[in-house]
């Protein structure tokens, strides 16, 4: 079985990259999805974000509101940091779990899609790192379509993958400025690269 760490920055087109590579045979696992799943309401991360940044951040069903969380921590580094030393060693066990269970299913390719990859250190658990690439100009563009507003897109900026340091991990980059037809490209070449015999 060959893994892949799949990442890039925020809106740089991580997810869509991926569907691709769901459509070509790849078995995908989002870890944002996962690191959700590690502080679910009665869960050990659950208890240990409300401890550390207190029941402000509760929704009224109790889950974590991931809005008032973010507005805490993107306006902090210490505050990020505090909430990353919580959630990815939650969140990297689980991923590993979830690999080992598409290895004993078989699976050939397998593809985790992790924002910040780089940044939790876990080029490691990779056969390749795949770096989704876009520059700050398209992100800021795409940040604003979604609804974001000035200071919050620079505040997403200002946490985001740093690309000298993603482009340093990485086996595969992709350069994703263009359209959806630009990045299918992009994306059959590394592909059939990895697949080709």
């Amino acid at each position: 079985m060959l893994t892949i760490g799949l990442t890039g920055g925020i809106a740089s087109g991580k997810s869509e990259v991926a569907r691709l590579l769901a459509a070509r045979g790849a078995n995908v696992i989002d870890a944002d999805c996962v690191a959700h799943s590690v502080y679910e309401p009665g869960s050990e991360g659950h208890v240990a974000l409300v401890v550390a940044f207190g029941p402000g951040i509760l929704a009224p069903d109790r889950t974590i509101d991931r809005r008032r969380l973010g507005a805490i921590v993107f306006a902090d580094a210490g505050k990020r940091r505090q909430l990353t030393d919580i959630v990815w060693p939650l969140t990297r066990r689980a991923v590993e779990g979830l690999v080992r269970q598409q290895a004993t299913a078989g699976a050939q390719v397998v593809v985790v899609e992790a924002p910040l990859l780089v940044e939790a250190d876990w080029q490691g658990l990779f056969d390749q790192v795949w770096l989704i690439r876009t520059s700050p100009d398209a992100v800021r563009r795409r940040l604003a379509a979604r609804g974001l507003n000035p200071a919050e897109v620079e505040a997403r900026l200002a946490a985001a993958t740093d690309p000298e340091a993603a482009a340093a991990a990485a086996h595969v980059i992709i350069d994703n400025d263009g359209n959806l037809a630009d990045l299918e490209r992009a994306v059959e070449a590394a592909w059939d690269a990895l697949t080709s015999p």
